[in-house]
């Protein structure tokens, strides 16, 4: 595992947020306003910003103040974004890699490591969607979790 950030925050009270890749249009909206009130709460939140709505939910939270774990489903990469850039320098961010250097792109395996490492962190889990059959169903067999 590779860290950037604040690694306090694994301390705190966390919750997951995991969506398949294809999703009804009616769980995108679900899932905005859900990330709209986890900022405002103040809840940490570990997600990752594989799948669009991951991206969507990701870049929602970072407008906030709150903590937040984003878990990459590659190596670290060197250059960041500067709202990711202001939000380690806030000290309310900690990335996190769960693959060395030589791990370039990404791949279906990668990706489930990455669900995988967000689940395990995660005391909490929130699914935006779920394919049947898919990754995240196989995943998520016996674990407890909230759907939107």
């Amino acid at each position: 595992m590779e860290y950037l950030g604040n690694k306090e925050i694994l301390k705190l009270n966390k919750t997951g947020f995991l969506c398949s890749q294809k999703c009804p249009a009616e769980i995108v909206l679900k899932s905005h306003d859900w990330a709209k009130k986890q900022r405002e709460n103040g809840n940490c939140i570990v997600c990752g910003n594989h799948s669009q709505i991951e991206k969507d939910v990701f870049e929602i939270l970072l407008k906030g103040k709150q903590p937040l774990i984003l878990v990459i489903p590659r190596k670290m990469k060197k250059r960041w974004e500067t709202e990711i850039i202001k939000a380690l320098e806030q000290k309310r961010l900690l990335i996190i890699s769960p693959f060395g250097s030589e791990t370039n792109r990404i791949t279906k395996e990668t990706a489930w490591v990455k669900n995988k490492t967000i689940i395990d962190l995660s005391e909490r889990m929130v699914i935006g969607y779920k394919t049947e059959s898919g990754q995240l169903d196989e995943l998520l067999k016996g674990k407890k979790y909230e759907s939107l």
